[in-house]
């Protein structure tokens, strides 16, 4: 009896080093979004394996290029459309609830491919388009699979606003306006700065 008594006290002790390890392993992942996180480009943020966390973007005090409004108040301001030296253009802004009522972000902005819907709610929807090249670009994704966008949206209370960004391909030096288009939302034309 004493073997049998021995040995699942010995499992139990093993399950609960196992439970203790995940639970120190998802808290040290789970990206509390604070401030000490910083990070120097948009593709840092959105590589992490929960996806990037709603953070203050750079710009965001700036009077908007663009106003998109969607469904049931939800508005959409773009404040700026930066290209950089990789070969990269990131569009930042603001997802605001103009409405009365508390408003649950719609699936649609994420878009209809697979590999960007199964990594959750995000504006993996958004596309770019170059009237003049005659191009549409989406929104990039790292090596996962997940989009380089703002993930894990959900619900915005009403008057809420919400900091966003989206990362593209770069559309030639010589293209400096561009359609910004994401799904439920209007669509407008933004300048490329860079």
């Amino acid at each position: 009896m004493s073997i049998r008594f021995t040995a699942k006290a010995r499992r139990g002790m093993v399950a609960l080093t196992v439970a203790a390890g995940l639970a120190l392993g998802v808290a040290g992942c789970g990206g509390s979004g604070g401030g000490d996180d910083k990070k120097s480009d948009a593709s840092a943020s959105a590589s992490k394996a929960g996806g990037s966390n709603p953070s203050a973007q750079e710009g965001q005090s700036e009077a908007p290029q663009a106003e998109l409004h969607g469904q049931n108040g939800l508005l959409l301001q773009i404040t700026t459309a930066e290209r950089d030296s990789g070969g990269f253009l990131t569009v930042n802004g603001n997802l605001k609830n103009d409405g009365a009522k508390s408003v649950v972000v719609p699936v649609q902005m994420s878009g209809d491919e697979t590999e960007i819907i199964k990594h959750g709610l995000s504006l993996g929807g958004a596309t770019l388009v170059d009237s003049k090249g005659k191009k549409r670009y989406y929104v990039l994704r790292d090596t996962e699979g997940r989009p380089l966008t703002t993930t894990g949206l959900g619900t915005l209370e009403a008057g809420q606003s919400l900091p966003v960004f989206m990362q593209f391909p770069a559309p030639p030096a010589d293209t400096t306006d561009v359609t910004f288009q994401l799904p439920t939302f209007s669509s407008g034309t933004i300048k490329i700065s860079g």
